[in-house]
């Protein structure tokens, strides 16, 4: 499929739907062509993998665009660069969620981004150091514990973040990490107990949140069993 196809495609009719749906979780519609994701998957589909038409697209600012983006790039080909570039861009969950969670994570610069960007201002990009975290503990399935033992301490440090996306993610990195083994679900129930005592707003629903899952007898069972 050529450029000029694949932007024929995109730039088709919004669907109505698509764009109630969009506002309704925050998304600015006005940076949308308004595809669902069905349609554009099957887009993908007669795409396959194009880095080039990854960056182009990305380039183009529309939010479809750029979720077409991250379906077709090729991690082998993304380097610290283009990531810092793309971190640059990032102003919305539903776009970067799942651009680092689904590709980024699959980078050999996964594990130094998910610290870098920890330490970061950018709401968005603070928040997806931590999409990173959670995104390598569910996949990278031949990790060894320690890799995610040294991200606790970040964890605890970043609590106190009350912007919203930003508690959100670290609350969802630190119950991603938890339900990996035995080990790490001790740690992190360890980690949020020490989160519990900074005494703040964020760091209280932080922990309360991540200690009732991880405590619970769903996660405990299935941890057991491993």
């Amino acid at each position: 499929m050529t450029t000029a196809q694949v932007q024929e495609q995109l730039a088709s009719p919004a669907d109505p739907d698509a764009h109630r749906e969009m506002t309704r979780v925050g998304i600015n519609v006005a940076k949308s062509y308004g595809i669902k994701t069905p349609v554009l998957r099957g887009i993908v589909r007669q795409i396959g993998k194009d880095h080039s038409l990854a960056l182009e697209r990305w380039e183009s600012g529309i939010s479809d665009a750029r979720h077409l983006a991250y379906m077709v790039d090729v991690p082998a080909r993304i380097d610290e660069s283009q990531m810092e570039d793309w971190a640059s861009d990032f102003d919305s969950w539903a776009v970067t969620d799942p651009a680092c969670f689904g590709l980024f994570r699959q980078t050999a610069f996964a594990y130094d981004k998910a610290v870098e960007w920890s330490e970061r201002n950018e709401e968005f990009v603070k928040r997806d150091g931590f999409v990173l975290m959670a995104g390598l503990v569910v996949h990278d399935k031949r990790a060894p514990d320690g890799n995610f033992l040294k991200f606790f301490p970040i964890i605890d440090r970043e609590s106190d973040d009350d912007r919203n996306f930003v508690k959100k993610a670290v609350n969802w990195a630190l119950r991603s990490i938890g339900k990996r083994s035995i080990v790490l679900n001790q740690a992190a129930i360890d980690t949020a107990g020490d989160i519990q005592k900074r005494g703040t707003r964020a760091a209280r629903w932080i922990a309360a949140d991540a200690i009732r899952e991880l405590i619970g007898d769903k996660d405990q069972a299935r941890l057991k069993k491993r």
